[in-house]
């Protein structure tokens, strides 16, 4: 029932996916995917927008890009996000997260 694959959409200037972030956790670290969304733990309490800020920095790391290519388009209140990463493509994305791309 929940999806093993990254539901990604391609839109204008890059993708957009979904990311459940998981606060307080005791390393950043992206976990994988659950639910079609991606599952990523993050060593920030959600307090002041600490963990936004990091998940950001996780997702860009993760994905080789700069942080100022990764944005949270919705959700920023909730551990449900919508991201929207710019210069890569969904392949790359996929490859550059181990999810094994041929």
């Amino acid at each position: 029932m929940s999806a093993t694959v990254l539901e990604m959409t391609v839109v204008p200037g890059g993708v957009r996916f979904g990311v459940h972030a998981k606060p307080r956790a005791s390393r950043s670290r992206v976990i994988g995917v659950k639910g079609g969304e991606l599952d990523v733990s993050i060593a920030a309490p959600p307090v002041d927008g600490e963990a936004n800020r990091e998940l950001l920095a996780t997702l860009a790391r993760a994905m080789g890009v700069p942080k100022r290519d990764v944005e949270i388009v919705r959700g920023e209140s909730s551990r449900s996000k919508l991201v929207l990463v710019r210069g890569i493509s969904m392949g790359e994305i996929l490859a550059r997260l181990g999810m094994g791309v041929t």
